[in-house]
Formats: structure tokens, sequence, C-alpha cells
């Protein structure tokens, strides 16, 4: 079972404002057991960590790729289709990630693999934000459409200092349709200024989009190898935390892309 979670504090970090999702308490998303199969033991060395426990970096198991190939550095090509869309498929039945979601963690992994090849950043990290930031873009009924866009767009709360830290609007409402505040926005929940930095076009339509998966998983990934080699336990937590402020988030983020690791074991390989 892999547990959403939405943390009850204010978030200080100006890149994912996960605690906007709207629930204090752990919100279970259990998978269909029939769908999933048997949840493997993980490695040795690796920990399925909780709210409750420090957990360490998660393993990190590698997408296939079609041809064997990796993206190289610079935006302007769409990773996905380098994606093999029978890994995607399979391992989207087992994780119980929409498969459109899942090919766009993937195809950053890939892509990072290409331009930045000592981060080492795992498509289950990239797909465990995407889980707790906004359901895998179906927060408060959105879905990714066919071209991995949010529809209707996710919008955060006003960042007014109220409920949330005060944010002053950063791009004139363009990205968030406020002019007074910023609002976190996409799958991945970007506040503008931020995206305005990281931001990236991953599927080469010329536009970097914060709704659009791909888009935003790259960003997401480049922002997390700002930090350093996700490798190893101590520089991939740090990562995390700078993503977002809480070390209970650091903990849930640990847990779910360890736990989709685990369910990714179980799937034969794409050529089995």
């Amino acid at each position: 079972m892999i547990a959403r979670v939405a943390v009850g504090a204010l978030v200080t970090g100006l890149l994912a404002l996960g605690v906007w999702l709207g629930v204090s308490a752990l919100a279970a998303a259990a998978l269909d057991p029939a769908r999933s199969g048997a949840v493997q033991s993980l490695p040795a060395g690796s920990v399925q960590g909780g709210l409750g426990a420090a957990a360490a970096a998660p393993v990190v198991p590698v997408p296939d790729a079609e041809g064997g190939a990796l993206v190289t550095a610079g935006d302007g090509g769409a990773a996905v289709a380098l994606v093999d869309p029978v890994w995607a498929e399979s391992v989207a039945l087992a994780t119980g990630i929409p498969q459109r979601a899942l090919t766009g963690y993937a195809a950053a992994a890939l892509r990072l693999a290409g331009e930045q090849p000592s981060c080492g950043v795992g498509w289950n990290t990239l797909a465990a934000l995407g889980w707790i930031e906004s359901g895998h873009g179906t927060h408060g009924g959105s879905a990714l459409d066919d071209a991995g866009r949010a529809q209707p767009a996710i919008l955060g709360p006003a960042l007014d200092g109220g409920a949330y830290d005060a944010i002053s609007d950063s791009d004139g409402g363009a990205l968030d349709g406020d002019a007074a505040v910023d609002r976190a926005v996409g799958p991945l929940q970007f506040i503008p200024q931020t995206w305005d930095r990281w931001g990236a076009d991953a599927d080469g339509d010329g536009t970097a989009d914060p709704q659009q998966i791909d888009d935003a998983a790259l960003a997401a990934g480049r922002y997390l190898c700002h930090y350093g080699s996700l490798s190893a336990a101590e520089s991939w937590r740090a990562a995390v935390f700078a993503y977002n402020h809480l070390d209970s988030y650091v903990d849930s983020v640990a847990a779910t892309a360890n736990e989709y690791a685990s369910l990714a074991a179980a799937v034969p390989a794409s050529g089995g």
C-alpha cells in the first residue's frame, strides 16, 4: 500500500507546496492487489521509511529505453519517445501510476542520465514527488491528457500569508492566474518564480509548461540534481528537503519511492 501524504505545516521552500492537498493525516491509496502483485523485499541496505523513520535514499530501478539510447543535454527533443512503451505499460499496471505520468517521470530520468550522469535521480523519486504533490496530476478532479497536460490546470491556494507563507506575485498571473500573489502550479507544484529559473521544455513543443508532466518532471529532476549526486542517502535527503523543508515530507517521498521500486521489481523485463 502506498500512502499519499499531505503535510500539515507551513512550507518555507520555494519549489513544492505539498501541504495544500488539504488533509492533515495520511490518506491511504490502496493498489488493486490483483493488478499490482506481491511486493518484493527491497535490496539490502535500502529502507522503506515512514513518517516516523529516517528513511534512506530509495533504490533506483532503471527504466527501459528504446534501443538503449539516452538523451543528451539540452531541451527541444521529446524524451518520452525513448521510453519503452511495454515497460511503461507493465510498470504502470504494477504501481498504479497513470501510464502518461510514468512515461514523463521515466523520460526525465533517462534524459538526466544523459546530461548529468553523476546525479543518479530515479524515475521512482520523481514519481513519489508527483504522487505526494498532486496524485500524478489528478488533484481536484484534474487528469493528464494524452499530451501530458493537466486538465483542468492544477493551482494551489493563494500564498497570501494567511494559512500559507506570503509569496508576492512574480509572474503577473501568467502561470497561476493570480496577479496579486503567487500560487503553486502543475503536477509537481512549482511556484512561478521557481519555474522561471528551472522551467524545462521536455516535450519539445517550444514552451516550458509547468502543467505538462514531461516539462515539470524534467524541471524537478534538474532541481534535485542541483544538490549533487542522489545516489547516497545523505545527498538524496538534502535534495528532497530542498524541495520541501520538512523531514516528514522527505521520509514520505523515500517510502513512496521505495514502494514504487519494489513493485516495479516484480515486473518481468520487457524482452522477457
